[in-house]
């Protein structure tokens, strides 16, 4: 690659990884002598990156935090209002933050000087958003500490809650974070199960690299990650069968409910009838539905009927 600049971003662009890289393999990877690199890395610090170099029989270079903001990239008002709508987003799974947000955010913080670092956390701390997703929340740190191993390709520990609400440690071998909407999933090689498993984020506990470098599988499901979950979900989950009538229009309901539970069909002009499927938990669509603010009837499940039963004496005695 004789294209000074363009090297020079290729460069970047693999030290912002979250990693280590040995001189040889990004010489390897750019196609240069080591010589070439060891120079182009002198450039970049004259740039102002903070790149960190270490010693040994093969050595290496990272990008670390340094005392400012790399030049050409972000003023510290940019990047603390970056990482504060990233981090916020990234906590309430909002719909469309998906993986490529979580690896910006990662690599975000991961140069942001400390004394930035303490504003983004008090914007954040201080804070109430007005609305939230419908999912369990998680922690920003830790979906940017899952999406470096996953990009670094290190293998990862941490603690894991089941549904039934067990505890278990993980060794696993991170493959993508995948976004639903409501909630964030780990697609993993479990080492401990031998087999491959998904992990939802909001139940993980204190996670951390190991370090060890690993050389990533072959998922199956033809490899693509969002299949793989769409499958696991639908061998955990019985599907739903929904039956429900509503007082208000087909575009007001359809404009107030996920589009993946498809169109309810207009019965009147002030009604309309849906009928849908869904995995999602009973306790999941009850709340949806309440949060409509229109009269509705459900023909099924009898299940979902009970529920709402028991909600609605539930909030009928605590209004007194």
């Amino acid at each position: 690659m004789t294209d000074t600049p363009a090297r020079l971003l290729n460069l970047l662009s693999l030290l912002q990884t979250p990693r280590e890289w040995p001189g040889s393999e990004l010489a390897e990877r750019l196609r240069v002598s080591p010589r070439t690199i060891r120079r182009d890395i002198g450039r970049l610090r004259e740039l102002g990156y903070p790149v960190e170099a270490t010693k040994g029989s093969v050595g290496g270079y990272r990008l670390v935090a340094g005392a400012a903001m790399p030049p050409l990239l972000l003023d510290d008002e940019e990047a603390v209002a970056i990482a504060v709508g990233l981090r916020a987003g990234a906590g309430h799974a909002v719909e469309g933050m998906d993986e490529a947000s979580v690896r910006a955010l990662a690599k975000l913080e991961q140069v942001l000087p400390a004394r930035l670092r303490r504003r983004v956390s008090s914007l954040q701390s201080a804070t109430i958003p007005l609305t939230r997703g419908d999912g369990a929340t998680v922690d920003p740190h830790t979906l940017t500490s899952l999406a470096a191993t996953v990009t670094g390709q290190e293998r990862l520990r941490f603690g894991y809650r089941s549904g039934a609400g067990a505890e278990s440690k993980r060794l696993v071998e991170p493959h993508r974070l995948v976004s639903t909407g409501r909630r964030w999933y780990l697609v993993a090689y479990d080492l401990g199960r031998e087999d491959w498993r998904t992990f939802r984020v909001d139940r993980v506990r204190e996670p951390f690299g190991t370090g060890a470098r690993f050389t990533p599988r072959e998922l199956p499901a033809g490899g693509d990650a969002a299949e793989f979950l769409a499958a696991s979900m639908t061998r955990n989950q019985p599907e739903l069968a929904l039956d429900i009538t509503f007082a208000a229009p087909a575009e007001r309901i359809a404009s107030r409910l996920p589009g993946y539970l498809g169109r309810p069909e207009p019965t009147g002009p002030d009604s309309c009838r849906l009928r849908s499927s869904s995995q999602d938990s009973l306790e999941w669509i009850a709340l949806r539905l309440a949060l409509l603010d229109c009269e509705f009837t459900v023909h099924e499940p009898a299940a979902l009927t009970e529920l709402l039963g028991r909600l609605g004496a539930r909030l009928t005695q605590a209004s007194g």
